[in-house]
């Protein structure tokens, strides 16, 4: 089925809500937006209109997905769990009823000392998903869950909470991980991941990816036909975005990672659509608001996310605060849902009037005045921003004037100067930035003006690599000369695959960007390419 047909499955009412939406840029309004949400079947609250299932029909394993914990809080975690006893059926393998899932959290892994249990419904409005939320636990301490539906047990996971909002918390350990397209090859890095001491799990987008997987899965070569011919076409709808994070997530290697540690989300843009801008869609789709309200629908139901990251129609309020006790503050953007479109068409251009307008936006007013807002009232020792695409400047040649990147923030400098004014009014001393999109590993210094070398260094950018999008690499990419000598603040380049931990201390933080030589085969071993560290009050990267 081509793409347009697909599309065409949308009924006329909300063909006409999404152009409307399209041509005004609005992002809520509330008859369209009430529209939208019917198209992807956004139940009330609380809804308990579908019957209940008898627990006896469940004969096959529901936990084929796993299960997963987020946003870690003090005092409260964020359980989460996805019924597909037949993952690769449009509607999981279980019937349009709700389903009792039974959830228990104890202080060891074994179930000996269990401090809470409880129950949920797994509604098939959600896509048979659970999200739990436990409060009022211990600050600061490790737990087990798991989940039974039927006579079936989960696996189980582990998963903590954070320190107090005054608590001085020593030392935090951060997994940073991004680009994980299942077709390009193997999640060797996440196997590693999950055997690693990590506190906690940044994931910053791509997700997935909307492109089509064939039989063969790609770079991971397997026998042909083992991936149905459901995957076989670009997702534009809500089965279609459901059926790949079933795929994406079947993964052993992911199901570790997200078992082993809590996860803190957030999307770029193939979650949705490559390259897409706030309601403006790569090829200029009219009805791309009811794709991306499918996209958002989709993402909330598979991901660790708590209830205020529940979408509204085509909008998810992702962009969020974290707190580490007084050593660390996060604040999570989302750089994609309120962007202006790209300027000159996307791509790698010289910068001019058109991306320079002062007008123009990557994190849209609002989140930029939170983000701004939260800076001027931050006790944190250390202010981290974990976001989507490359914040620092990144030349692509010695050549005055230089291409940049019209998706990163090289394409909106405007935008970029406010943050960074932001910052520096608010006397943020200590600020990280984590990036994930480019498939490659960077380590930054964020100068205050990087016209100016001389200027002052108001934090560092570590960017992780791909877990696998973009297949093996290699440790110097054929630019590796060109963009190190472009770039004086650029410290580290290495484009294998990987991820990078980052251990923020009341001293310094280090940054270890660790790689896997290949992942179109499996069984790569890990390797510390590089390590860095930052120190408290004189920002820059120096190596460890």
């Amino acid at each position: 089925m081509t793409l347009d047909a697909r599309q065409s499955q949308h009924t006329p009412e909300l063909r006409a809500a999404a152009r409307h939406l399209s041509r005004r840029r609005f992002l809520t309004v509330s008859g369209a937006a009430a529209a939208l949400a019917f198209a992807v079947n956004l139940p009330a609250a609380g809804t308990a209109a579908a019957a209940e299932l008898d627990p006896a029909q469940i004969t096959e394993d529901p936990f084929t997905l796993g299960v997963a914990s987020g946003d870690p809080l003090p005092g409260s975690v964020l359980l989460w769990t996805r019924l597909a006893p037949a993952p690769y059926q449009p509607d999981g393998g279980l019937p349009a009823e709700r389903v009792t899932v039974h959830w228990e959290l104890a202080r060891d892994e074994n179930f000996s000392r269990v401090v809470r249990r409880g129950s949920a419904s797994a509604h098939p409005e959600f896509g048979h998903s659970v999200h739990v939320q436990v409060d009022d636990l211990d600050e600061d301490r490790v737990y087990y869950y798991r989940f039974k539906a039927g006579s079936w047990i989960s696996r189980t996971g582990r998963t903590r909470t954070a320190p107090g909002r005054g608590a001085k918390a020593s030392a935090l350990t951060l997994g940073v991980v991004s680009c994980q397209r299942y077709d390009q090859g193997y999640y060797t890095a996440y196997k590693h991941l999950a055997e690693d001491d990590v506190d906690v799990v940044f994931h910053l987008g791509d997700y997935l990816y909307e492109y089509a997987v064939s039989g063969v899965a790609g770079a991971r070569a397997y026998p042909a036909g083992t991936v149905p011919d459901v995957y076989d076409h670009e997702m534009t709808t809500l089965d279609d975005y459901r059926l790949k994070y079933a795929l994406y997530k079947s993964d052993p290697d992911l199901l570790a990672a997200h078992a082993a540690h809590p996860f803190v989300v957030t999307w770029d843009d193939h979650e949705t659509e490559n390259n897409y801008a706030g309601a403006v869609s790569e090829n200029n789709d009219p009805e791309f608001l009811i794709r991306r309200a499918a996209a958002y629908r989709a993402y909330w139901e598979n991901q660790p996310l708590r209830r205020p990251q529940l979408p509204d129609g085509a909008d998810l309020k992702l962009y969020r605060r974290l707190y580490w006790g007084r050593l660390a503050q996060f604040d999570v953007l989302d750089t994609r849902q309120y962007r202006s479109d790209q300027a000159y068409g996307d791509g790698w251009k010289i910068p001019g009037p058109d991306s320079e307008d002062p007008a123009r936006t990557l994190t849209g007013d609002a989140q930029e005045e939170w983000l701004i807002d939260g800076w001027q009232r931050s006790h944190a020792l250390w202010n981290v921003v974990p976001q989507q695409v490359t914040f620092s400047q990144r030349y692509n040649s010695t050549a005055v004037p230089s291409q940049v990147s019209m998706d990163s923030w090289d394409g909106y400098p405007a935008s970029r100067e406010r943050i960074l004014a932001g910052a520096e009014e608010s006397g943020v001393e200590n600020l990280m930035v984590l990036t994930g999109d480019v498939h490659v590993h960077y380590g930054f210094d964020i100068k205050r003006d990087f016209a100016d070398q001389t200027s002052k260094t108001l934090g560092t950018e570590i960017v992780t690599s791909s877990i696998s999008s973009g297949g093996n690499g290699s440790e110097k990419p054929a630019n590796w000369a060109t963009f190190m000598a472009a770039n004086p603040h650029l410290r580290f380049y290495n484009g294998l695959r990987g991820y990078a931990t980052v251990t923020l201390g009341r001293d310094l933080a280090r940054a270890d960007f660790k790689t896997v030589p290949y992942v179109t085969t499996q069984g790569a071993p890990l390797t510390t390419a590089a390590s860095f560290v930052t120190e408290v009050g004189e920002q820059g990267l120096k190596p460890a």
